[in-house]
């Protein structure tokens, strides 16, 4: 838990070695332990950072940067720092942190499958590092192709395709949906299309297959490449045993991530074929236009986007596209064939994937389907995006930037454990029946029209649209929106910390003035404790200066340092510019969504501080932190918050109450909050009457009570230590500033939007004055990225902020009557505003 006084600790620590594969010696050790979730005991103190940064190695090739500061010279990234990495014992005694552990509430049956068990002889693996002991031979010759025999000796399951669109097209929904069309036309019988040739553009997708000579010499390839962009792909040997256990029940496979990059479409079928998994077919946004790099693909088991002429038309408001590639999807279950969904977090794309998936359970084309989350963290992710349309040749350029991105990084793959599909339905728990939109939660207390609390779960529709799945009913709609909000949730959680995510977190959120390289490390170790016992798995190893020095070479782009006068230690801080502060940004999320709990509640405490401080005539002035908070009005504003978070902070089947509860008692787990004893004559635990005696009275009286108290006194907290905790309640606060500062400056400039636009253009225009108003502070630039404006966007319509108008058969937004007016802007600008903390 959180500890106020390791914040200012300068007992040196030392970091686990995770990432290493254990020793028979403590394979053994290992079997004998039992897990005790206890802190270990402090490892030997460390020499001083002055030591290893005595020796400094100047880069001939690049100029020097230097500037006066305050006696203080800006030093070349250059810097090598001369040290001998020696192993430590692992942190958490011999056991790592079991993660990915499906919902013990949506899916008590398939947790009971127990797939995932902590072994300590199975650790991870570097799919880069293949070597003559993975083939079945031995030789000179054979470790300078070590890599082909390795790849040939794979499995690969066949993949008929033969008959499969004849298959498709004559399902009894596709007909349906022809005769539908048809009938609409009002066409001659002679002008009428058939099934296929109305689905002539969408033929070459149906008829995607896997052939094993093309599969082995592109994973070649692949292999080839990720050694040269990454110094290490890990995966995880025990989740992977779990995963052949799953394999080998009845019920295909269906693979579900959260898309990262453009690799990540190429990362999950290379791990499986290198496992003798089955490799499964990915469906992949990308329009290739009948290139011939769009038939190699087809060819991998790539379902690539249809499309014709070079049109970059929607293919869901195709009235045949739906039925078909809901037939597809059922016919490759049937087959056996496994599945790859890739879901977008910020807009829910690829929700309908999964709704065609539940379609094919509920028709009966396969009895069950089992899920399987899939995570990819990344130390640095690639700068470039995958092109969503183009040829050969723009993709060939990715692939180039891929290899100029500099230094590398390494990856973690995770496989949370596998659940099923139809249990998540039959058990009801998944769900998210009577949501109500987020104006109707929110607006009476913007608007302080209400005085009443309004709770339930916030509507969510967007994520599975009206265009997506036309035909499906409105319960299983509902099921299927909560069914991609628990996935993008599971999948979150199970994504390993980088030692990247851990230092930027530290140097945009705690030390945004500069830290010293020893205080950066404590922080480091004391961070990544917490990190860890919250369950939480972390993708580096080693001691406490090689991943320091490891995540502050990845981040050099991105920061600057400077060494203080002789006899000092070098000050590390971030670069003041748009492209850095969004970089370290991008890194952070991950532990945004670690310490989601602790952040909801440090807000609601920073929300209940500043009204205090204005209530008591300051003006604004200096905040007052030993003050009592009362627990209903704590929760209140936590609840408020909870609902302003974007999808996959919180599971669907968790009530936002529940989670505004859990936000305050995690705070006080974490000891920053302690609960007031209030005095009175009796204790509050004293059930017993004055004279000793319980009264029993039956279960049919009116006023019947367990205990005589006839008043509930409220409870309230207390900051536990005021002098220190106000360090680490600004450090979590500052972890949610980012959504929340772009909300509030999106607010700012509603009256700049020229409305109604076009979903897309509102979003250029909000972007473009998040950027106006980042540069205007000259600071916090990490408000001011695409994706940040895209949230606001999404929370402002949720909100009826903006509203749809339809004009000239199209779908704009547009700023609704209620808050054109500048008194409910502004009432709605204090509101988000609240919980910002400076």
């Amino acid at each position: 838990m959180f500890c106020c006084s390791a914040l200012h600790s300068d007992d040196p620590v030392t970091l686990p070695s995770l990432a290493c594969q254990p020793s028979r010696a403590q394979t053994r050790c290992a079997r004998e332990a039992t897990w005790r979730p206890t802190r270990p005991p402090r490892a030997p103190p460390a020499p001083p950072p002055s030591v290893l940064w005595r020796k400094v190695q100047q880069d001939p090739l690049k100029a020097q940067l230097r500037l006066a500061l305050g006696g203080g010279v800006w030093l070349s990234w250059a810097v090598k720092i001369k040290k001998k990495l020696k192993p430590v014992a692992p942190f958490l005694g011999k056991f790592r942190p079991t993660v990915g552990q499906c919902c013990h509430q949506c899916a008590p049956r398939s947790l009971g499958w127990k797939l995932l068990k902590t072994s300590p002889s199975l650790g991870f693996q570097d799919l880069l590092a293949v070597n003559e002991t993975h083939t079945r031979y031995r030789g000179w010759l054979v470790r300078r192709v070590c890599c082909v025999l390795f790849v040939g000796g794979r499995r690969v399951y066949p993949s008929p395709a033969s008959d499969r669109a004849d298959r498709v097209c004559s399902s009894a929904r596709v007909q349906k949906a022809a005769a539908a069309g048809r009938f609409e036309q009002r066409a001659p019988q002679h002008l009428a299309l058939t099934t296929r040739g109305r689905a002539a553009h969408v033929l070459p997708v149906i008829d995607t297959c896997i052939s094993p000579i093309l599969l082995r010499v592109c994973s070649w390839v692949l292999l080839r490449l990720l050694g040269s962009v990454f110094c290490s792909v890990q995966v995880n040997l025990s989740q992977l045993a779990a995963l052949h256990k799953a394999s080998e029940m009845e019920a295909p496979l269906v693979f579900v991530s959260v898309q990262q990059c453009g690799l990540d479409y190429a990362l999950l079928p290379l791990v499986l074929l290198c496992h003798n998994l089955r490799v499964p077919y990915t469906i992949c946004p990308l329009w290739m236009g009948g290139s011939w790099l769009g038939s190699v693909l087809q060819r991998l088991g790539v379902i690539l986007r249809p499309g014709s002429s070079g049109t970059e038309q929607d293919p869901e408001e195709d009235r045949l596209y739906g039925p078909l590639m809901t037939s597809l999807v059922a016919e490759l279950l049937r087959e056996g064939q496994s599945v790859s969904v890739t879901l977008a977090r910020g807009s829910g794309r690829g929700g309908q994937w999964l709704a065609r998936v539940w379609e094919a359970v509920r028709d009966g084309s396969v009895p069950d389907v089992t899920l399987v989350p899939v995570s990819i963290a990344y130390d640095r992710p690639p700068d470039p995006g995958l092109p969503r349309q183009g040829r050969g040749l723009a993709f060939l350029q990715y692939v180039l930037s891929l290899l100029r991105g500099g230094q590398r990084g390494s990856v973690r793959i995770h496989f949370a454990q596998a659940f099923s599909l139809k249990e998540m339905c039959d058990t009801g728990r998944c769900c998210v029946d009577g949501a109500r939109p987020l104006q109707e939660l929110l607006l009476p207390a913007i608007l302080k029209n209400r005085s009443d609390a309004v709770y339930g779960q916030k509507s969510v529709s967007w994520v599975l649209a009206p265009p997506h799945c036309p035909e499906l009913p409105h319960p299983e709609r509902q099921f299927c929106t909560a069914l991609v909000q628990h996935l993008l949730h599971s999948t979150t959680s199970c994504t390993a910390v980088m030692s990247t995510g851990l230092v930027s977190c530290l140097l945009l959120h705690k030390h945004r003035r500069g830290v010293r390289l020893s205080e950066l490390c404590r922080d480091s170790s004391w961070l990544l404790e917490e990190v860890l016992f919250r369950n939480r798995d972390v993708g580096f190893g080693g001691s406490l200066w090689s991943v320091v020095h490891h995540a502050l070479s990845l981040l050099r782009p991105s920061l600057v340092m400077a060494l203080l006068p002789p006899g000092r230690e070098p000050l590390i801080a971030p670069r003041p510019c748009p492209a850095a502060l969004l970089s370290l940004a991008q890194h952070c999320d991950i532990l945004t969504h670690t310490f989601i709990l602790e952040a909801v509640g440090a807000c609601a405490v920073s929300s209940m501080l500043s009204e205090v401080a204005h209530c008591g005539g300051g003006g604004g002035g200096e905040m007052e932190f030993d003050v009592a908070l009362c627990q209903e009005e704590l929760t209140e504003k936590a609840l408020q918050l909870c609902y302003l978070l974007p999808l996959g902070h919180h599971p669907p089947c968790q009530s936002p109450l529940s989670f505004a509860l859990d936000a305050v008692d995690s705070l006080v787990r974490c000891g920053i909050l302690v609960m007031e004893e209030l005095p009175r004559d009796r204790p509050v635990c004293d059930f017993l009457r004055t004279q000793g005696t319980l009264r029993w009275s039956a279960t049919d009286e009116q006023d019947h009570s367990d205990s005589d108290c006839e008043e509930q006194d409220t409870r309230r907290y207390r900051l536990s230590q005021p002098s220190q905790c106000p360090d680490l309640l600004l450090f979590l606060c500052s972890m949610l500033s980012v959504q929340l500062r772009a909300l509030s400056w999106a607010i700012e400039g509603l009256q700049t939007i020229l409305t109604p636009v076009p979903e897309s253009e509102c979003v250029s225009q909000v972007h473009a004055h998040l950027c106006d108003r980042a540069r205007q502070d000259r600071q916090r630039f990490e408000s001011s990225s695409v994706e940040v404006a895209r949230e606001a966007v999404r929370t402002l319509t949720d909100l009826g902020v903006l509203e749809e108008v339809v004009e000239k058969d199209s779908i704009a937004l547009g700023i609704s009557p209620l808050f054109q007016q500048a008194a409910n802007r502004d009432k709605l600008h204090k509101f988000i505003c609240q919980f910002l903390c400076s």
